[in-house]
């Protein structure tokens, strides 16, 4: 005892701290302990073991730093952070019991564990080969054929001479090492060809090995006793390598090591994975049943499914309520459109002047009757015009004042009065006899206008509409189109589609385009719309007698093409009112453009089914003469100025023609310039129309000019219409051959006297029939008819190239003075068009999330993710299923819709804003795409990776390849582009799994999809492993070419490769797109 400072100490204590005080400081220091240091072993005594066990633990941790660089250079692919997966399989923290016991079985253990270059020499092997197999070691300065001691054998170790200090941090020489062989310690493995111990890596199990008779094999170990030395035994561990050539130290699956020598079964309600050093509670709706490996996490993929699918619901639902809401908030603008015609109205003063000005002027009326009752009424030719027009006053009172500032003009009866159809109903100024006759029809008209004011309170919606509108017409910018010697050939065919058109379509008159078939009546308004494609135009098309592009006024210009070409799951309000939202002037107020549309259902007859469905061919809509009167309103409601219409009655009753026929009658008062081609008229719609343009097979024009006169021209030369005969019908049965004219007349004439009795030259060979017409006409002289030579299509060809590289991917001159929406707001209308789509197609979107389930939880079953390929062929079964049903999916989107984008685009909505809405509705599977997979994958699988970590892959990839599915959709065929969606993703998945030996193939793999998806997969998982999974985890990332560097590259791979696949789809929009 010794006694200081009053304090009484025992020296063993003092002896302990100070011992303790300096393992510290020296551990501090790095510096290497040697053997006689080894207090224990000169002592015995036990107080001063933990102090020893820990200071050799300290020495075997700064072994580790020394390999530090080496392992950076050699392992870094497989390896982040070095020290500390070192740390994972090496920091055994507390728990030094294996040491300890070691201490006390060898008494000198620091002179059998290895140095620095005994590990170097057994870890060259595998960092040199990097293969995880077991492997054995080249001969050394202890172990070669010279020099074989027992510490040479597997499980054995020895130890160096007394005198000989072992410097551990040594890492070019190998001691020697061979005297007073043992077996080695628990805890270690001691290698065979080396006669030293390494320590075993946290998660594996070294226990003292037990020999089996029966097969003479040292259990739990693959090696055997050596023959013929009958007092050699079993000792430890031979080898630490890869789980797939040895995986005897790996702590068995169902069973955690804390150390490497204890060994304990799971308890209940937790789990352990093969190479685990602590049990893991399972969550608490899992099952766990004793000696557990996995968890099972069925119950919370089930939760997912029902949480996702209860969203998913009650997403649907709530956007059916806000479908619903949307409706009532149209309904709302309706009405505020309502109130504001009526106030327009109201301010127009459109009856209330007329009311006022007869009360004013009613004395005044009655004293001009008296002084001009006797008085004859002149020639309404011979009168001065009427007074100028003026914004006071309505219709009614300028009449009035006309009528008594000159008494003996009529000409006031010529305007509008109340009543859309008072002109039909007014007599005519030579039927007035006596001015008493005006003054009764003006009172007439007045108790008229009285009725109607009692009535406008309770006016319909409808009945605004053509208040607001029918009284007071619009106009709108004129479009006048003339074509001269138009020639139209196939191209590399050289065969004639039509020849030598000239003439012109006028505004404010409905032009009819008949023929037999073959006769190029399509072609003809195609060329005159812009719309032709793989043909030659020749000859001139002039626009209000300018040489300008039709693409100039491709917004004010509506193409109504002959097959109804309507979205379907969108009702006919819908339809019609995206079209005005993105196709009329973006100055426009909303309460006027809600009454563009409304006039134009009221004027076509859909208020019955404005909110009915339009209907595809499997889902029955609305009837197909509803559907092609929708096709025609999607082009009334941009109040175009020039209106071509590809067969718009046909497939109609004469009651629908009648009806549509009537409403085009309207919007060409309106200055529209409106030309269609028509299919066998009744006689009631051939009259409705103002001209007709009539052409023979071949394209060539037999007459063009008024309806009034086309009897009057064919009868010229004989050729005359038989009673109770449609005209029409009569003109189309000739030029079909079905009936013979009269005369001697050919049908092949007939487009040469139109030639000549309008003066313009024929082709050369035609000529002949020149003379047939002169000597049917008994000698008449055709002399002044000079043949006309045909054009040449090469600067025209050059012409039309230039003109559709324009169209494609240049915005055309703009003429039509008319600014539609731009890209943001067209977005927000695609946007809110595809959504509404997408929400109609919530059974097809559950059929996909359906299918993608099933795909989870077969994999996860059938594919469990294993340690010995960290999960790859799971993975790469994933990558395959998910690609392929992403893809198809994601063709819907534009394989369906080519024909109502190329009609879109052709009328100036931006192609931009509509690619870009549907990728953006898209998003939404993208986003849940890979939770519904993973909700069954995951749960059935159990991989060590986390979830977010498989969500994040995962959704990297399904945006990556639905770009790829978005080029096929675009540039394919749909069955084509089903076809290549179905063999890209096996294609390059096995091209992703060349070896390393095939250079091209690596190559080439480097720059697929799969590898960056089965990379990123791989390296998530993998990192998970630690301990003594390192060499098997090294190996394996070896052996598939990848590097755990490389994580967020594969990532950003995936969604550049997207992005670049987008922007290839959206080139492919522009270019074949509108094919």
């Amino acid at each position: 005892m010794i006694e200081m400072f009053g304090i009484r100490i025992n020296s063993s204590r003092v002896a302990s701290l100070l011992l303790l005080i300096l393992v510290l400081v020296l551990g501090s220091s790095w510096r290497v302990w040697c053997v006689d240091e080894d207090e224990y072993s000169k002592s015995g005594n036990p107080k001063v073991l933990p102090v020893v066990t820990s200071m050799i633990y300290n020495q075997i941790l700064n072994l580790a730093k020394i390999f530090n660089k080496e392992i950076t250079e050699s392992l870094g692919y497989c390896t982040k952070d070095v020290d500390a997966d070192l740390n994972g399989a090496f920091k055994f923290g507390n728990n030094l019991d294996f040491l300890s016991n070691c201490v006390k079985e060898t008494k000198d253990v620091t002179k059998m564990i290895c140095t620095a270059a005994e590990m170097k020499f057994y870890f060259s092997s595998f960092m040199d080969t990097k293969s995880a197999a077991a492997q054995l070691l080249k001969p050394n300065i202890n172990c070669n054929l010279t020099s074989w001691v027992p510490g040479c054998e597997p499980g054995w170790a020895c130890t160096v001479p007394k005198d000989v200090k072992v410097d551990l941090k040594n890492s070019k020489d190998i001691p020697g090492r061979t005297l007073d062989s043992q077996p080695c310690c628990e805890g270690f493995f001691c290698p065979r060809g080396l006669t030293c111990m390494i320590p075993c890596p946290l998660g594996s199990y070294c226990p003292r090995a037990k020999l089996n008779k029966a097969t003479g094999i040292c259990e739990p170990y693959a090696y055997q006793l050596p023959p013929g030395k009958t007092n050699h035994s079993c000792g430890g561990a031979d080898v630490w390598a890869g789980v797939t050539s040895s995986d005897e130290i790996f702590c068995s699956a169902g069973s955690y090591c804390p150390t490497t020598t204890k060994k304990i079964q799971c308890t209940k309600g937790h789990y352990c994975r093969q190479g685990s050093t602590e049990q893991r509670a399972c969550f608490k709706l899992s099952t766990c049943n004793p000696n557990s490996d996995t968890q099972n996490l069925h119950a919370y993929g089930f939760m997912l499914i029902g949480a996702l699918s209860l969203v998913l619901i009650v997403f649907y639902n709530c956007s059916d309520q806000v479908l619903t809401t949307r409706y009532e908030r149209l309904a709302k603008s309706r009405e505020r459109a309502l109130k504001s015609a009526r106030e327009t109205a109201q301010a127009r003063e459109r009856w209330q002047f007329a009311k006022e000005a007869a009360k004013k002027r009613a004395v005044g009326l009655t004293k001009q009757l008296s002084r001009t009752f006797s008085r004859k009424t002149g020639d309404a030719s011979s009168l001065p015009p009427s007074a100028p027009k003026t914004k006071e006053g309505g219709n009614l009172t300028k009449m009035l004042q006309s009528l008594e500032n000159n008494p003996d003009s009529d000409k006031g009866f010529d305007m509008t009065i109340g009543d859309r159809n008072i002109k039909k109903q007014m007599p005519k100024a030579k039927q007035l006899h006596t001015k008493s006759q005006i003054f009764k029809y003006a009172y007439g008209q007045i108790e008229k206008e009285k009725a109607m004011e009692q009535k406008h309170q309770n006016l319909t919606f409808s009945g605004v509409i053509s208040m607001a509108t029918d009284t007071d017409m619009k106009t709108r910018p004129t479009l006048e189109v003339a074509f001269k010697d138009l020639t139209i050939t196939l191209r590399h065919k050289n065969k004639h589609l039509m020849r030598r058109v000239t003439g012109k379509i006028l505004p404010g008159r409905i032009s009819a385009v008949m023929g037999p078939s073959g006769a190029g009546k399509t072609t003809f308004l195609s060329a005159v719309a812009g719309k032709i494609r793989g043909c030659i135009i020749s000859g001139s098309i002039l626009i209000n007698g300018r040489p300008d592009s039709i693409h100039c006024y491709e917004k004010i210009v509506g193409f109504v093409p002959q097959d109804d070409i309507v979205h379907g799951n969108l009702t006919v309000e819908e339809n019609l009112r995206f079209s005005a939202r993105c196709r009329l002037s973006a100055d426009m107020p909303k309460a006027d453009k809600v009454l563009v549309v409304e006039r134009v259902i009221e004027s076509l007859g859909l208020q019955a089914v404005r909110d009915s469905l339009v209907g595809t061919v499997e889902k029955r809509g609305i009837s197909g003469g509803q559907r092609k009167r929708v096709n025609v309103g999607l082009e009334m409601v941009m109040e175009p100025s020039l209106l071509i219409l590809d067969e718009p009655t046909s497939g109609l009753d004469s009651s629908s023609s009648n009806l549509l026929i009537k409403a085009l009658r309207r919007e060409a008062l309106e200055g529209v310039n409106i030309c269609m081609v028509v299919h066998q008229p009744s006689y009631a719609l051939y009259k409705m129309f103002d001209d007709l343009i009539l052409l023979a097979k071949g394209g060539l024009t037999v007459y063009h000019g008024p309806v009034k006169k086309v009897e009057e021209y064919f009868a010229s030369f004989g050729v005359t219409v038989p009673d109770r005969v449609n005209p029409p019908d009569h003109f189309i049965d000739i030029l079909e051959g079905i009936v013979k004219p009269s005369g001697g007349l050919t049908v092949e004439q007939l487009p040469v006297r139109w030639m000549l009795h309008n003066g313009y030259p024929v082709p050369p060979d035609m000529l002949h029939y020149c003379d047939e017409i002169a000597a049917a006409s008994k000698g008449g002289s055709t002399s002044s008819t000079a043949p006309a030579p045909e054009p040449s299509f090469v600067d025209s060809e050059v012409k039309h190239a230039q003109e559709h590289l324009q169209l494609n991917f240049f915005k055309p001159y703009d003429l039509s003075n008319r600014r539609t929406p731009g890209l943001i707001r067209q977005y927000r209308y695609f946007l809110g068009r595809n959504s509404k789509q997408r929400l109609r197609e919530a059974q097809l979107q559950a059929a996909d999330y359906l299918i993608l389930l099933l795909a989870g939880a077969c994999l996860g079953t059938l594919s469990k993710v294993k340690g010995d390929t960290f999960g790859y062929y799971a993975y790469m079964y994933t990558v395959i299923a998910v690609s392929l049903l992403c893809k198809i999916s994601a063709l819907r989107s534009f394989s369906l819709d080519k024909l109502h984008y190329r009609r879109e685009s052709e009328s100036g909505m931006s192609s931009l804003a509509y690619f870009l809405s549907k990728d953006t509705v898209d998003h939404f599977n993208t986003l849940i795409k890979p939770l519904v997979f993973l909700s069954m994958f995951y749960s059935f699988s159990n991989p060590r990776s986390t979830f977010p970590e498989n969500y994040v892959v995962l959704l990297c990839l399904v945006y990556c390849v639905t770009g790829i599915a978005y080029v096929f959709a675009i540039f394919l065929q749909p069955a084509q582009a089903q076809l290549w969606c179905v063999l890209l993703p096996v294609v390059l998945t096995l091209i992703a799994n060349q070896g390393k030996d095939d250079k091209f193939g690596k190559l080439l793999s480097g720059y697929c999809y799969p590898t960056w998806a089965l990379e990123a997969f791989l390296i998530a998982n993998a990192q998970r492993y630690s301990g003594v999974w390192l060499i098997s985890r090294c190996a394996a990332l070896n052996d598939f070419g990848y590097d755990v560097h490389h994580w967020t590259y594969c990532l950003v791979s995936l969604i550049v490769s997207g992005i670049l696949c987008r922007f290839l789809a959206f080139f492919c929009l522009l270019k074949f797109g509108k094919k």
